[in-house]
C-alpha cells in the first residue's frame, strides 16, 4: 500500500510538473460555450485552427453571436442566469460585470504558473488599471497591449472616411475641415450621381444602432480637437481636468446644423437612422456610399470585401477633419491618434457558471504563447505563410489577399476565439510583427496598384501620415473606458435623448432647427450634469491614482 501511494504521489508530481498544453492530453474533451457580445458568422465544422486547438487541449467550442440590441440580450441572460463559459458582453460589458457573472481571474494568474498571463498583464503594472474597486481581475483586454513598440500603418480608431474616388476626383487633395469635407461630396456627387451600374450613391451614411450610435455622436469631440473620450470632453491642460458632455454645448450644434443643411440636399438618406449594422455592412460593402464618420475596426468586413471585388476606388482613405476658422473656435490642431490604449473590460471573462475555469485560464496562457500566437495571426507555417533566410516572416501574394475572402476565414482561422481572447501586438522580439498586415514587406509589397498610385499622389507613404502624431496617453486613460453603472438611469437618459431627438434635428425643417436645438438642450441638460459630474469625480480619480498625488 504504502509503495502505492508513493509510486501515485510520484505520478502527480511529475503531471504538476508538466507544461499545461502537455498536462491538457490527460483530461477530458469538453465543449465550451461561448457568447460574442458582436455579430459573427460560424466557423466551418473543418476550421483547421479549431481542429489543432481540440486535439491540443481537448476543447471544442459552441458559438452564440449577438442578434438584436446588446443590452436586452445581456439583459435576458443576466435574468436567466443564463451565462456561458467564455462572456464576451461587449460594448456592455459592465452589465455582467456588475451582475457577479464572471469570476475573479486574478487568483489564477502567477509568475510561476502562468508565466505569459502574467507578464501580460503585469508589465509596467497594467494591472493596476485593470482591476475593479474590490481589486479583482473579470476580464483580460482583447486588444491594447503591444510588446517592442507600436506599429501604426493606418489609425485603426475614429475618423472620417471618404471613398478613395471621390479624393481622386479632387485632385488628390484630402479634404482638413468638416466644410471641404462636405462641399467635395456635393461636388463629387453633382459630376457623378450614379455609379457604372446606375446605382445611386449616398453621400453621407450615419450608423446609429445600438453602442455604434458613436458615428452619431463622437464626431464632435474630434472636430473639437481631442481624441476619444467616450461623450465627455476633458481639457488636459488646465491642471483640473475640466470634464464636460459636448453633445448640449454650441460647437456641437454647429456640426447638426451642418448635418441638416446637407440632408436637405439629399446627401444624407432618413434610412441610416434605421439602419442596422448588417444593413450599413452592407451598404459600404456595395461601394454606393461615399463617406462617413467611423472607426476603422468597425467595418473591417466591408473593407475586407471591396478589396476581394477589386473595387479598391471604392474603399475608404480616414482623414482628421476639424471645425475651420469660420465657426470662431480659432485654430483647431487635431488629435485624433491617441497613445495605445488597453481595452479595458473589453474580451473574454469565465463566467461563473463555467465549471472548468482553470482550463480556460490554462487555454489563454498558451494561446498567448508565442507559438500559439504564429498560428492565431499568421496560420500554419508552410501554408498560410512562409520564412525566409533572414527569418522574416511573409506570405505570397496569393496568401495574402486570402486573408480578405469571408470563406476562407471561416475554415482557415479561429476568430471568434482570437478577436476576444488575451493577444499579442506590436513587435516580435525578433524584429516581425504580431500582425501580418503590420509587416512592413507585406504591407507595401502586396498593396494593390490602385493604392500605390493613390498614396504616391497624395504625397503619403501609409495612411498614417496624414494625422499628426500620436498624442501622449493622459493618465486617466481614456474617458470611455470608465464604468458608468452607478449612473446607469441618467445614463441611459442621456443616450436615449441623443438617439431620439439628433436624428429627427437632422431631418428637420431648416426653420425649425433651432427652436428643435433649444429644447434638445434643455430636455438633456439634467441628466448631461448627472453624468458630467460623475465622470468629473471620476477622471480625477485615476489622475490621482496615476500620477500617484
Amino acid at each position: 500500500m504504502k509503495k502505492f501511494l508513493a509510486t501515485m504521489l510520484a505520478l502527480a508530481m511529475i503531471i504538476a510538473m508538466l507544461p499545461a498544453a502537455l498536462a491538457d492530453e490527460a483530461l477530458e474533451p469538453i465543449t465550451v460555450t461561448v457568447f460574442r457580445g458582436d455579430p459573427g458568422e460560424q466557423p466551418t465544422d473543418d476550421n483547421k485552427i479549431y481542429k489543432m486547438i481540440e486535439e491540443e487541449f481537448g476543447i471544442k467550442f459552441e458559438f452564440e453571436f449577438l442578434a438584436g440590441d446588446l443590452d436586452e440580450t445581456l439583459g435576458l441572460k443576466i435574468a436567466n442566469e443564463d451565462y456561458p463559459d467564455l462572456f464576451d458582453g461587449g460594448n456592455s460589458a459592465e452589465l455582467i460585470e456588475n451582475a457577479d457573472a464572471l469570476i475573479d481571474m486574478l487568483p489564477y494568474i502567477t509568475e510561476e504558473g502562468t508565466p505569459n498571463l502574467y507578464k501580460h498583464i503585469y508589465t509596467d503594472n497594467r494591472v493596476a488599471q485593470l482591476l475593479d474597486e474590490d481589486g479583482h481581475l473579470h476580464i483580460i483586454p482583447n486588444y491594447g497591449i503591444n510588446y517592442n513598440g507600436q506599429i501604426q500603418n493606418a489609425p485603426s480608431g475614429p475618423q472620417f472616411f471618404l471613398q478613395k474616388q471621390v479624393v481622386a476626383y479632387n485632385n488628390y487633395v484630402v479634404p482638413k475641415t468638416l466644410n471641404e469635407y462636405f462641399d467635395l461630396i456635393e461636388r463629387f456627387l453633382a459630376d457623378n450621381p450614379t455609379n457604372a451600374d446606375g446605382n445611386a450613391y449616398t453621400g453621407f451614411a450615419i450608423l446609429c444602432e445600438d453602442w455604434r450610435h458613436f458615428c452619431l455622436i463622437n464626431p464632435v469631440q474630434h472636430l473639437m480637437g481631442r481624441p476619444n473620450d467616450g461623450e465627455v470632453i476633458i481639457d488636459v491642460n488646465s491642471g483640473n481636468w475640466e470634464t464636460t458632455t459636448f453633445i448640449n454645448q454650441p460647437y456641437a450644434k454647429d456640426y447638426y446644423k451642418k448635418l441638416n443643411e446637407e440632408f436637405q440636399k439629399g446627401l444624407i438618406n432618413k434610412d441610416t437612422f434605421v439602419m442596422n449594422f448588417d444593413q450599413y455592412i452592407a451598404a459600404l460593402s456595395s461601394g454606393t456610399i461615399l463617406g462617413m464618420f467611423d472607426q476603422a475596426w468597425d467595418f473591417g468586413t466591408a473593407t475586407d470585401a471591396l478589396n476581394a471585388a477589386k473595387m479598391y476606388e471604392n474603399n475608404f482613405v480616414g482623414m482628421p477633419l476639424v471645425y475651420d476658422e469660420s465657426y470662431g473656435y480659432g485654430v483647431i490642431e487635431e488629435h485624433y491618434v491617441n497613445g495605445t490604449v488597453m481595452n479595458k473590460d473589453r474580451g473574454f471573462g469565465i463566467s461563473v457558471n463555467c465549471q472548468y475555469p482553470e482550463r480556460m485560464i490554462n487555454l489563454f496562457e498558451n494561446l498567448l504563447s508565442d507559438r500559439w500566437q504564429k498560428i492565431l495571426q499568421w496560420g500554419i507555417e508552410g501554408e498560410d505563410y512562409y520564412v525566409d533566410e533572414n527569418g522574416r516572416m511573409l506570405m505570397t501574394e496569393e496568401q495574402y489577399n486570402q486573408r480578405s475572402d469571408a470563406n476562407w476565414k471561416k475554415a482557415n482561422q479561429a476568430l471568434a476565439i482570437w478577436e476576444s481572447a488575451p493577444k499579442k501586438q506590436g513587435v516580435q522580439d525578433d524584429g516581425n510583427a504580431w500582425a501580418p498586415g503590420d509587416q512592413a514587406e507585406m504591407y507595401f509589397g502586396f498593396m494593390n496598384e490602385y493604392d500605390i498610385d493613390f498614396y504616391a499622389k497624395l504625397g503619403v507613404k501609409v495612411p498614417g501620415d496624414l494625422f499628426d502624431k500620436t498624442l501622449e496617453l493622459a493618465p486617466y486613460g481614456e474617458a470611455w473606458e470608465i464604468d458608468t453603472t452607478p449612473i446607469a438611469v441618467d445614463k441611459q437618459d442621456f443616450e436615449d435623448i441623443q438617439d431620439k431627438r439628433l436624428p429627427e434635428m437632422i431631418m428637420a425643417d431648416p426653420a425649425e432647427f433651432d427652436a428643435l436645438w433649444d429644447a434638445f438642450v434643455e430636455e438633456i441638460n439634467p441628466c448631461a450634469k448627472v453624468f458630467s459630474d460623475f465622470m468629473q469625480e471620476e477622471v480625477l480619480k485615476l489622475v490621482e491614482l496615476a500620477l500617484g498625488e
